[in-house]
């Protein structure tokens, strides 16, 4: 018997999934966690096989969540589910040990077939994600200029940003001109929708 524990925010997509682990021959769920911050303590009270881990939860992210169970003993099993694949997502998953990492948009049959995989001991990786996650790359961006270009994405204007990091607004234009050209965006909105699609900032 796998034992499972699903951990995602949302009800009706949380309930749905134990509802599909549980119609499975072999498959049991021994637990369910509507955020990221209880599932440790879930996982320590159940002692599952494997975990169903939504990526983007309130109370500690999926990233930080395997992290935590990548230590524990015995270590289960971790499948990480995401509705948006970001490929810096994906590369700092599979660094720290993720097991499986599947779409919520794939079919209900890839789903458990991934699950059977991994607890098998195989790695489950969905194709495309793979992909993004090898031709995206890592940043091309430095450290001061992801930073510009975030406070961008949260509606900062120029005079703001240099306040905020201590630049001039010239030595800000310039980071955004650089950075448009760099990631070959039309403008710096477009940079902004590029940088976080690709999980840069």
């Amino acid at each position: 018997m796998i034992r499972i524990v699903v951990a995602e925010d949302m009800h009706m997509i949380r309930t749905a999934m134990a509802a599909l682990i549980e119609t499975e021959e072999g498959m049991e769920v021994v637990g369910e966690a509507d955020r990221g911050d209880v599932v440790l303590d879930l996982v320590r009270r159940t002692r599952p096989d494997l975990v169903l881990l939504d990526l983007d939860m309130p109370g500690a992210d999926g990233l930080t969540v395997l992290a935590q169970l990548t230590a524990e003993t015995p270590r289960p099993r971790v499948v990480i589910l995401t509705a948006v694949g970001r490929p810096a997502a994906v590369r700092t998953a599979l660094t720290a040990g993720v097991d499986g990492f599947i779409l919520k948009s794939a079919p209900a049959a890839e789903l458990l077939d991934g699950l059977r995989a991994v607890a098998s001991g195989r790695r489950v990786l969905a194709p495309d994600l793979a992909a993004a996650a090898v031709v995206n790359g890592d940043s091309p961006l430095t450290a001061r200029e992801a930073d510009v270009l975030a406070l961008v994405g949260k509606g900062a204007a120029v005079p703001d940003i240099a306040a905020a990091l201590h630049l001039s607004e010239g030595t800000v234009r310039n980071y955004l001109t650089g950075v448009v050209d760099k990631l070959d965006a039309r403008s710096r909105t477009d940079a902004v929708r590029i940088a976080e699609s690709n999980g840069w900032i």
